[in-house]
């Protein structure tokens, strides 16, 4: 299976319907999903309906997928999924930068990994001018992980959800880098 980009320690392929058992387990974990849905479990159906097609769309700017599988090189072990996708699909120049790891991959520096490769790749590969990233204000960790990979902080912002979750009153939070940063080693 080719890899769409390769790190240290681990390695990205394309996500695929044999990994339905892995995402599913992944947004079944109260922890994992607690700054996404407040860790309320997700079907199968659900993920075979909004989260594969959403996994498996083709962005014709970049000439690939948007999302991708992480597994560790060594073990094959799949970690969770990486996001670094256009946030239109005919036009590279912003891209989301995104990470849902399963927790034994939590405190080993995956995210930060993944997310220092795929920011390069953005900008040296695919000709983007900003990454973006966006977590709940509370959402520590993944702040962390976004410095770390050379974004910035630049609003708190509040949306309307269907549901409230438990942090979601102090808003979520945009970080971005820019290719010009990017390039003087910000």
């Amino acid at each position: 299976m080719p890899f769409f980009l390769e790190t240290g320690r681990m390695a990205l392929r394309p996500l695929g319907e044999a990994d339905v058992d892995h995402l599913l387990g992944l947004d079944n974990d109260p922890e994992v999903m607690r700054f996404i849905n407040g860790g309320r479990p997700t079907t199968r159906e659900a993920v075979l309906t909004e989260s594969l097609p959403r996994f498996l769309h083709h962005y014709p700017c970049i000439g690939n997928r948007g999302f991708w599988a992480a597994q560790e090189r060594s073990t094959h072990e799949f970690l969770g999924w990486f996001e670094l996708k256009p946030l239109d699909d005919h036009s590279a120049a912003e891209v989301e930068l995104g990470y849902r790891l399963g927790r034994a991959a939590w405190g080993h520096g995956y995210a930060t990994e993944g997310a220092i490769a795929l920011v390069r790749k953005a900008f040296t590969e695919f000709g983007v001018e900003r990454v973006t990233a966006n977590t709940m204000a509370v959402n520590a960790r993944s702040r962390r992980v976004m410095e770390k990979a050379g974004l910035s902080y630049v609003r708190t912002f509040f949306e309307e959800w269907p549901e409230s979750i438990e942090g979601s009153g102090l808003g979520d939070v945009e970080y971005a880098l820019t290719r010009a940063d990017w390039e003087r080693g910000a």
